[in-house]
């Protein structure tokens, strides 16, 4: 192998992604391809070639400094490369610098602004946000993102600060859905099936069946739907009518 901490014959490495692991007292680094380590971890790639752009442990991958065999033995009890490799992979944290970060920490900004822009309206005209104004009135309420965090687990934060914080007039806006279960099964479901609507707007009762037009939050949905499929499988339904620009009022 070169030897890569002396100027002259440093390896310059691009598009690279290094994970850091501190064991033993020291950190141990390795070299991998972007996007990559994230594939490795989820078992899509099980090739170390394919993840790692130099097949070595260094203590300092900038500055191509190698971890030394004896560092190795001491810290993980062998200095099988691919054992010390794989170990890092999975336990070591990613490091990313400043330009990604910014550049991540824009990205899911947007993204919790796109998903808040659609699950949202303005309770005067029942119409959605652009996502630029739900973008300012993030800013305006000093919305922190969370960058361990997927958009979707910090859209409910972000929209309770944008109710509290911001002077951006927003609620969540409703699903309307239609619900049907055999009128045999009416009397026993109907007070369920109601609980989970934020307004009911219609209901009727047929000779085969009953059904309820309700204004819902969209995560209830689902547990509308495992409550017919628990209760009338294959007998009750729900569909949606409207979504999005409907609020309730």
């Amino acid at each position: 192998m070169p030897v890569i901490n002396q100027p002259s014959n440093q390896i310059k490495l691009t598009n690279v992604s290094i994970v850091r692991l501190k064991k033993g007292g020291k950190r141990f680094e390795v070299a991998c391809y972007k996007n990559k380590v994230q594939e490795w971890r989820n078992g899509v790639e099980t090739n170390l070639d394919d993840v790692l752009q130099i097949s070595n442990v260094f203590t300092n991958v900038s500055k191509g400094e190698v971890a030394k065999h004896n560092d190795l033995q001491k810290a993980f009890g062998s200095s099988d490369i691919d054992k010390v490799v794989a170990e890092i992979l999975k336990k070591g944290e990613v490091q990313v610098n400043e330009k990604e970060r910014e550049h991540d920490l824009t990205s899911l900004r947007k993204e919790i602004a796109t998903l808040v822009a659609e699950k949202c309206v303005d309770p005067a005209t029942q119409t959605l946000y652009p996502v630029g104004v739900i973008e300012k009135a993030m800013a305006e309420a000093g919305f922190s993102v969370k960058q361990g965090k997927t958009a979707k687990s910090q859209v409910s934060e972000c929209i309770r600060l944008l109710q509290s914080d911001s002077k951006l007039p927003i609620q969540r806006a409703r699903m309307r859905v239609r619900v049907s279960v055999p009128a045999a099964d009416s009397e026993r479901l109907r007070e369920g099936i109601a609980k989970f609507g934020d307004k009911v707007e219609h209901e009727e009762a047929h000779e085969q069946d009953w059904e309820v037009t309700m204004l819902i939050d969209p995560s209830a949905f689902r547990s509308i739907n495992e409550l017919l499929q628990k209760e009338v499988k294959n007998r009750g339904r729900i569909e949606t009518l409207t979504f999005a620009a409907t609020a309730s009022t």
